[in-house]
């Protein structure tokens, strides 16, 4: 699929979400209309404030940064998780997000009654997944686990299925937050070749990391974010020589 500037898949204008540090459990009256309550003890910070971009459909954007500086909150702005407080986040296409993918999955279900409740969830029909079922189970090499409850599975096992149900969504834009970092090498490596055919397929791509040999294989575009700032929207070489200078990584 061909990238346009004019007609972004994706929109986000002076984007700003605020949180608290603390939240008390039990306030008193006079706590609401004191001074000290309304300055200094809202305790409130923004991981992200200010943000403008546009991606096109068909863009592969890897997004750089510490931990802590708005990387996983930014994806879910863009997946609609959450909404901001400032500014817009204008999605023009379905999100399939692989992050945080083994919430949702009910531990007393077993793998088979996931599948098709997780797969519904998401906008899958029941023919549709009845179809891609077998694919979803091999892709996850978890065929000896079907009728056993989701909770007594592996860490890895969780994720295995998990991405393979939610990679055969036919959604137009992939939020990918370092949810491959469970799982043996072989898993990865099948996962990454997933990826690649989907973006073959002209999928957009949103995908957190912090391997540089990952974000260079999947990104041509990197967004280099820095204390709730965008600091830098440029080709993923320039970020990432960017992000090492700044933090002294050689």
């Amino acid at each position: 699929m061909t990238a346009t500037v004019s007609d972004p898949v994706i929109q986000v204008s002076g984007a700003g979400i605020r949180f608290r540090r603390n939240r008390r459990s039990r306030r008193s009256f006079k706590d609401l209309f004191s001074r000290s309550r309304r300055t200094a003890g809202s305790g409130e910070f923004w991981p992200l404030r200010d943000v403008s971009f546009s991606v096109a459909p068909g863009e592969a954007i890897g997004v750089v940064g510490r931990n802590g500086q708005g990387k996983s909150t930014l994806l879910k702005l863009v997946a609609e998780v959450i909404l901001p407080d400032e500014g817009s986040v204008r999605v023009g296409a379905g999100v399939a997000p692989l992050i945080e993918i083994t919430g949702g999955f009910v531990d007393d279900l077993t793998v088979r009654e996931n599948v098709f409740l997780t797969a519904g969830l998401h906008g899958m029909r029941k023919p549709e997944i009845e179809a891609r079922f077998d694919e979803i189970i091999d892709f996850a090499e978890i065929g000896d686990f079907l009728d056993t409850p989701y909770k007594h599975l592996s860490s890895g096992m969780k994720v295995r299925i998990a991405f393979s149900v939610i990679s055969r969504l036919e959604e137009p834009v992939i939020l990918v937050d370092e949810v491959l970092a469970v799982g043996d090498k072989g898993f990865r490596e099948r996962c990454y070749r997933r990826i690649e055919e989907l973006l073959e397929g002209g999928r957009t791509l949103f995908f957190v990391s912090h391997n540089e040999k990952d974000l260079k294989r999947f990104c041509s575009r990197g967004l280099y974010l820095d204390k709730g700032a965008l600091v830098l929207d440029a080709p993923i070489g320039d970020v990432l020589a960017r992000y090492n200078s700044d933090y002294g990584v050689k």
